[in-house]
Formats: structure tokens, C-alpha cells, sequence
């Protein structure tokens, strides 16, 4: 098994070590921006796909990597994984369908309920010790799911059915969808960014570069969050106008 995946804030990495370490202690885990990530799928016959949901869609990045090697999904068997901070409807799915298009069997799906990952907005904060008792009820599922698939070779279908997809689809997808056609040019640099440059080392697009001492971003953001959450100076946004919470997945872990 092969584990690929996309994590802004932490959340979905911390779900994929999660499950893999439950169900399939071989598999070799690779976030979505390392440069052999072609090689090893081109390897791979089953594949573990994780990503976060973005109203109700999963993130441009993940679409684009699918299309762009459809060639390389044709004959592998995909469990497909999608973190949410509320609800996705069909997180699992929307990746699915596309992979069915290229010939990939899909042997599952599963969704995980995590904190909120969106830090420039208020609406799905929550406290610290509620996002600690979210994460505790996520690891408890991921070690009933790991177990299931361990001891059954049975995966869960969460996010699969045509009911799913209408739920997703009226749910969000559809109200929001000019927010995923694409990559988004939206990231926004204050002026107290001071240029260290942490930015740059955390995107997993190469969106960030450093410009006379500032930020710059480009139009390649696939708004996972990763750049907001780390700033030391909270001098990024992206669909908001000002952090209210940095959402690092290692500031609601039980174990800190």
C-alpha cells in the first residue's frame, strides 16, 4: 500500500499515519509535493489517497495530480480518505468518481470529522479542549476502521453512494463552486509580514516566493492552509480578512 496525501494544518497527515499504522504497518506514506511521488505511484497496485474537503470538494491540487497521471490510475485499487472540519457529503467521492473515469478500482472510502482548518474565519471554531475531544473520537474511528480492514479486509464506503453525492453536491458544492474550479490567485500578504520565508519552505505548491523582503504569492494556491497557520506574524488571508486562529493539528493532539 502506497499512502499519498495532501495536509495543510496537519489533520489529514495525522488521520493517514493514523490508519496506516493500524491496518497496513507496511505501507509507505508520501505527502502529494515530494518530487519521487510519480515514481512510487507508477510502482504502486493499491493506493491510500487522503486529502481535506473544500465545500464539499476535494482541493484542485488533488483533481489536477489525478487528470494530470491519468494514466497511471488505470488497474490500481484506491481507498480514498477525506478529512472535514463539519461536513463533506461525498468528500471521499469526488475523488472516486474521477478515478473510476481513468480505471482505477475503488475498494473504499472513508471520512474523518477533524478540527477546523480554516483559520480566517470564525465560523467553525471551536475550543481547545472540544477540538481535543474531536480528535479523540476521530482516532477512535480510524482504529475501528484500521481493525475492520486488519481483521475483515473490509473497507468502509463512506462518501460513495449516489445519496452521498446529492448531499455534497446540494450541501455545498453547488453554492460554492467557483471557490474549487480551480487554483486560487486569493492568498493575501500583509504588511507585517517581515520575509522569513517560513511560508515558502511549507507550500506544497511553490506558490510563495520572497520579494524584496516580503511574500509574494502567485496564483497556484490550493488553499490548504499550510502558509496561514505557520506565519509567526498572522500576516496572511485567504477567504477571510484577519486570523483568528492559527489551526495546527499538533496544538489539539492529546498527546501535547
Amino acid at each position: 500500500m502506497l499512502a499519498i496525501y495532501l495536509s495543510g494544518t496537519g489533520n489529514t497527515k495525522h488521520c493517514v499515519e493514523k490508519l496506516v499504522a493500524g491496518s497496513f504497518p507496511d505501507a509507505e506514506l508520501i505527502p502529494l509535493e515530494r518530487g519521487d511521488v510519480i515514481e512510487k505511484l507508477k510502482n504502486a497496485q493499491e493506493v491510500l489517497l487522503a486529502y481535506p474537503t473544500q465545500f464539499s470538494n476535494c482541493p484542485y491540487a488533488i483533481r489536477d495530480f489525478i487528470k494530470k497521471h491519468q494514466e497511471l490510475w488505470r488497474g490500481k485499487k484506491v481507498f480514498c480518505m477525506a478529512t472535514m472540519g463539519a461536513f463533506s457529503g461525498d468528500g471521499a467521492g469526488c475523488s472516486a468518481r474521477l478515478l473510476k473515469k481513468y480505471g482505477a478500482k475503488i475498494i473504499g472510502g472513508l471520512h474523518v470529522r477533524m478540527p477546523d482548518a480554516v483559520c480566517d474565519n470564525k465560523m467553525l471554531k471551536k475550543s481547545l479542549e472540544e477540538n481535543r475531544r474531536i480528535v479523540r473520537e476521530a482516532d477512535e474511528k480510524l482504529a475501528r476502521v484500521a481493525k475492520q480492514i486488519r481483521e475483515q479486509g473490509c473497507y468502509p464506503q463512506e462518501g460513495l453512494s449516489f445519496f452521498s453525492h446529492l448531499a455534497g453536491l446540494f450541501g455545498q458544492r453547488l453554492w460554492f463552486y467557483g471557490k474549487t474550479t480551480g487554483y486560487s490567485d486569493r492568498l493575501k500578504v500583509s504588511d507585517a509580514c517581515v520575509g522569513c520565508g517560513l511560508c515558502v519552505q511549507n507550500c506544497p505548491m511553490k506558490n510563495l516566493s520572497v520579494k524584496d523582503g516580503k511574500a509574494v504569492a502567485g496564483n497556484q494556491c490550493t488553499m490548504c492552509y499550510r502558509c496561514i497557520s505557520h506565519c509567526p506574524k498572522q500576516a496572511m488571508t485567504l477567504l477571510g480578512k484577519q486570523v483568528f486562529e492559527q489551526c495546527r493539528y499538533e496544538r489539539y493532539s492529546n498527546e501535547s
